[in-house]
C-alpha cells in the first residue's frame, strides 16, 4: 500500500511530459514549419493554368489550389490555424536548388516527376499528365518536327522539354539552332516576334499560352508527344512524415472526388485574369493516375530518358 502513492506520482509525472515529447517527435519539414510559424510555397509566374499570377500579382492555379489543401492539412496537423503562408517565386532553373536549400517547403507548378529528379527531390502523387509538343505560327511552313531542320528553336532552360527536343535533334541530325530563355512567357515571345520558329513545351502549357495571346488563332500546337510528363508537387527527399501528410492529402482529394471540381475550375471554365477557357477535358492518363495514385507513371518517358 505504501507504494501506491509513489506509483500515482510517477504516472502523474509521466503525463506532464507527454506533450513536450510529442512536440519533440516532429522532424524535417513539419518541425521547420512549427518552429518558424511559416510554410513556404514555391510558385511559377506563367505556367497557366497550374501556377501563375492574376491581375493583382497573386499566385493562382490548379497546382496552387491543390497545394493550399496541403497547407490546410498542415495547419490542422500542427494545430496552427494562423500559420503564415509565404509564396516564393521559382523558375525552371531555380525550383530544385531553392527547395533543397530549404527556402520553400512545397513547389506547386508544372514540374515533371522524372527518374533523374527523384535523385534530388521527392514527389506527391501525379496530378496531371502531359507531354512535349511544339507551338508555331499557323502561317509558317512548320508542319512537323522534321521541318525544324536548320531553323531556330527556343526552349525554357531546365525543362524536360529541352532535353526531349535536343534528343530528337541529335537522333534526326536536324542541325537545329537552339536559343535559351528564362521562362515560358519569354520563350513564347520569341516565337511571336519571329526570333524562333518553334517552342517545345508540355502541350497544356502551350495551349494556355496560345489562349492568352492577343491573336490566338495565329498559332497552332503540333506534333506527336516527344515525351511523357507526369506532373506532381515537389518536396524534399528523406522526410517520411511530411511526405505521408502530402500524399494522404492529395489521395484524399482524389478519393472524395473533389479533384473533379478543381480540374473543371481550371481546365473547362473561364479562368482569370482574361477569362480564357482552355476547353481541355481530363485525359485518360490523368483519370488513371487519379484512380491509382500510388502509381507515379514515371518510367515510360516516350522518346526520351527521364
Amino acid at each position: 500500500m505504501l507504494r501506491i502513492p509513489h506509483l500515482v506520482a510517477a504516472i502523474a509525472a509521466a503525463s506532464l511530459f507527454t506533450a513536450p515529447v510529442q512536440a519533440q517527435e516532429l522532424t524535417g519539414t513539419l518541425k521547420k514549419i512549427k518552429d518558424t510559424g511559416v510554410i513556404k510555397v514555391g510558385h511559377r509566374d506563367s505556367s497557366v493554368p497550374f501556377s501563375y499570377l492574376d491581375d493583382k500579382q497573386q499566385p493562382i492555379g490548379y497546382g496552387v489550389d491543390i497545394c493550399m489543401k496541403i497547407v490546410d492539412k498542415v495547419k490542422a496537423e500542427l494545430k496552427m490555424p494562423n500559420l503564415k503562408v509565404e509564396f516564393v517565386p521559382v523558375t525552371s532553373q531555380t525550383r530544385i536548388p531553392i527547395l533543397m536549400g530549404g527556402n520553400i517547403d512545397l513547389e506547386c507548378g508544372s514540374t515533371t516527376n522524372s527518374v533523374e529528379r527523384q535523385k534530388q527531390v521527392d514527389f506527391a502523387p501525379t496530378y496531371f499528365v502531359t507531354g512535349t509538343k511544339i507551338i508555331v505560327k499557323k502561317n509558317s511552313d512548320i508542319k512537323g518536327y522534321d521541318d525544324l531542320k536548320g531553323k531556330t528553336v527556343v526552349f525554357t532552360q531546365g525543362t524536360t522539354n529541352e532535353r526531349a527536343m535536343k534528343a530528337y535533334n541529335d537522333e534526326k541530325k536536324l542541325g537545329i539552332n537552339f536559343i535559351p530563355s528564362k521562362d515560358h512567357a519569354e520563350s513564347f515571345l520569341a516565337v511571336q516576334t519571329d526570333r524562333a520558329v518553334a517552342f517545345p513545351m508540355d502541350d497544356i502549357l502551350l495551349y494556355g499560352l496560345k489562349a492568352g495571346a492577343k491573336n490566338p488563332d495565329d498559332f497552332v500546337v503540333i506534333g506527336e508527344f516527344l515525351s511523357d510528363d507526369p506532373y506532381a508537387i515537389m518536396l524534399r527527399r528523406d522526410d517520411p512524415a511530411f511526405k505521408k501528410l502530402v500524399d494522404d492529402t492529395v489521395t484524399g482529394i482524389y478519393k472524395s472526388g473533389e479533384i473533379n471540381k478543381i480540374y473543371t475550375k481550371w481546365f473547362e471554365s473561364k479562368i482569370p485574369p482574361k477569362g480564357i477557357n482552355l476547353y481541355f477535358p481530363m485525359s485518360d492518363g490523368l483519370k488513371a493516375a487519379i484512380k491509382n495514385p500510388n502509381n507515379t507513371g514515371v518510367g515510360a518517358c516516350g522518346k526520351m530518358k527521364c
